[in-house]
């Protein structure tokens, strides 16, 4: 059975392992199409509104803010790389980035803040909404990212992991047999 992402209970999770994000200092990028504005209905109130400009991999995005560009990068997940120029593309890493694509690309979102700003490469975190849809964990429960916890920013954890067992207990995505040879970082 699948879990429903949409009104899921939001619980604190201490901290769990951290991969390292060194590799993301340089923004390589895989070619994509264009991405045409396509506004959504509505950002649920108290979410910072902004529009995807560009998809740069499975949990990286650029958006528009009031005329400016961030970088944003999602709060408790982590998808297989695809843009690390020092390591090649990981399995199901294009899948990820394509699925991102399809929920998110040119359309306006809503960000909401946990606790951190941005990360060590000056992109904003934050939990990304396509309307009622929280994006970090519909790419959890489809297989297309693993739960990753890194502290202080652990609102979600609870439900990413959640998720993720439920995922990977279903061979979704990640954990399904066209992946046997990759495994990912699980945070379980």
């Amino acid at each position: 059975m699948r879990l429903s992402v949409v009104g899921a209970p939001l619980v604190v999770l201490a901290a769990l392992a951290v991969p390292s994000c060194a590799n993301e200092a340089a923004e390589v990028t895989e070619p994509a199409p264009p991405i045409t504005v396509t506004p959504s209905p509505y950002v649920r109130p108290g979410l910072t509104p902004a529009v995807v400009t560009r998809v740069v991999d499975g949990d990286t995005i650029r958006v528009e803010i009031g005329g400016e560009e961030f970088r944003v990068r999602y709060i408790g997940i982590d998808t297989p790389e695809t843009v690390d120029p020092r390591r090649p593309v990981q399995c199901f890493g294009h899948e990820a980035s394509e699925r991102n694509r399809q929920l998110v690309g040119g359309k306006v979102v809503g960000l909401e803040k946990d606790v951190s700003e941005t990360d060590d490469f000056e992109r904003l975190l934050r939990y990304v909404w396509v309307e009622d849809t929280l994006v970090n964990a519909a790419l959890v429960e489809e297989g297309y990212a693993t739960a990753y916890t890194y502290p202080p920013d652990v609102r979600n954890a609870d439900l990413f992991a959640s998720l993720q067992t439920d995922a990977r207990a279903n061979g979704r995505g990640l954990w399904g047999e066209v992946c046997t040879a990759y495994t990912p970082a699980v945070a379980e």
